[in-house]
């Protein structure tokens, strides 16, 4: 289980954002979040995160989102729904899990979330994928 500080594209770091309940890492179009161990991660810390994102990245941009479950926690599944709620927007959508709680919690989230969710092991081919999707949306914006 590495952390993105671990890995050779931490250097493309646009800004980090540390909260009580974790911490969201912000690249170009990519956020990849590290939720804190026990936290029950909900609409309200999630309202934070897509805030910064929208800051840092700009609502313009598609974005892609990695959720490295590095500790144990668990999401609030039906938050989903305020999320679409409030008109945002997710185009990719993956999770880094390493134990079978991580996958427990991913299976409730996909009855929620309306795209598809990937799942990887490994966090560099999570961003690997993120990035290749990112680069054929914003090809396919520009045509």
């Amino acid at each position: 289980m590495r952390s993105v500080r671990d890995i050779e594209f931490f250097r493309n770091i646009r800004e980090i954002r540390e909260y009580e309940f974790g911490i969201f890492y912000f690249f170009d179009g990519l956020v990849v979040s590290e939720v804190k161990e026990d936290v029950v991660f909900n609409w309200n810390m999630a309202k934070k995160a897509i805030d910064a994102a929208y800051e840092i990245i700009g609502r313009e941009k598609p974005i892609a989102y990695i959720s490295n479950r590095i500790n144990n926690y668990s999401v609030v599944p039906t938050d989903w729904i305020k999320f679409y709620t409030h008109r945002n927007q997710l185009e990719f959508y993956s999770v880094v899990a390493h134990n079978k709680s991580g996958l427990a919690s991913l299976i409730l989230e996909r009855m929620f979330f309306k795209n598809s969710i990937r799942q990887f092991s490994d966090l560099e081919t999570a961003i690997n994928w993120s990035l290749s999707k990112l680069e054929s949306k914003n090809e396919a914006l520009q045509d």
